[in-house]
């Protein structure tokens, strides 16, 4: 089934991406903690990039507020997790179901309405301040006041129930990661991700065509939220604390969609690539920045938007078109 998503992937692309996947693999054996929890922060952010991806790269809908799906689908799971002791594989599927539906309630009022562009970008800018607003005054979760789940002692990893040491939450980040890559290839390279291409150059035309552009946008919306809402089931078990203002906050929005932008949208490696530079990047000059006996705030934002308008001037498809066509990995005609 794996070989079959494959289809069409140059050899050399094949060898580079088994080559990784190895390194990946052992690196939890020989790095340090600090090293681990970088890499940690990689995963997540290129799982979450290509969820992202999903509604922006494939079918051309532009999100600014894709920390709704990561909190409402942290806030579900954990508060299950919390109130009623029921495991994180149970609440998934009830992250899940609520994330999408969101995605679809917003996708409805914007899509049967005509909203596009910009002003859809500004409608989902303004859910993810609706749901912060209303989390802020939810008592079930206990509002501003943060959400904290139980922490236990990790003298033995609980996978059924997620809790255990950060390289348990490595390797169930990296599988879904994986899985990503691989579910996005799938929908890429079959006739959705061909209607999502003609919608995204030319939706008249698609319209013209036969293309049922609401019912593929709505499906693109569904799939980048319910993919979302599992990143922020991850959240919630690794940090075990979830906060309204931080989780639902426009800067979380802007992380993740940052390594997409930087790598490349609309491309498959694209968002693991983006979120390898930015994530080492930032954190290997935070920490130097610490050692040298300068805390200075903001930083790491300064840093992404340095990123942005350098890759945007000089690499406007992103890093990994170009390099892709360096490394000679390009499908042949």
């Amino acid at each position: 089934m794996i070989s079959r998503m494959l289809d069409g992937v140059p050899r050399r692309a094949r060898a580079l991406l088994g080559l990784l996947l190895a390194v990946l693999l052992i690196a939890p054996l020989v790095v340090n903690p600090y090293i681990l929890s970088i890499l940690i922060l990689v995963l997540y952010f290129a799982y979450t990039g290509q969820a992202w991806n999903v509604m922006m790269g494939f079918a051309g809908q532009l999100s600014l507020g894709h920390s709704l799906y990561v909190g409402v689908g942290a806030y579900a799971a954990a508060a299950i997790y919390t109130h009623y002791g029921i495991g994180p594989w149970a609440g998934i599927w009830a992250s899940i179901a609520i994330s999408v539906l969101c995605g679809l309630f917003i996708g409805f009022l914007a899509f049967r309405f005509g909203i596009s562009g910009v002003y859809f970008a500004l409608l989902t800018i303004a859910f993810a301040e609706f749901t912060r607003v209303g989390f802020d005054h939810f008592p079930w979760v206990n509002g501003s006041g943060g959400l904290f789940l139980p922490v236990e002692e990790y003298a033995s990893n609980d996978p059924l129930n997620l809790r255990g040491a950060p390289v348990m939450f490595y390797y169930f980040l990296l599988a879904i990661t994986v899985l990503a890559f691989l579910f996005c290839r799938w929908l890429l390279t079959g006739r959705i991700g061909y209607y999502w291409l003609a919608i995204r150059e030319e939706p008249e035309a698609a319209q013209t065509l036969g293309i049922n552009v609401f019912r593929y946008k709505m499906l693109a919306v569904a799939i980048s939220a319910g993919m979302t809402a599992l990143g922020g089931v991850f959240y919630a078990f690794y940090y075990n604390n979830l906060f309204p203002e931080q989780i639902f906050s426009m800067s979380r929005s802007i992380e993740l969609i940052l390594g997409p932008i930087i790598g490349g949208i609309g491309s498959l490696f694209g968002p693991i690539l983006g979120a390898f530079v930015l994530t080492v990047l930032a954190e290997g000059l935070s920490e130097i920045m610490v050692t040298l006996g300068y805390d200075i705030p903001g930083f790491k934002q300064v840093f992404y938007g340095i990123c942005l308008l350098l890759v945007i001037v000089y690499l406007p498809h992103g890093i990994w078109p170009p390099l892709r066509k360096r490394l000679g990995l390009e499908s042949k005609p």
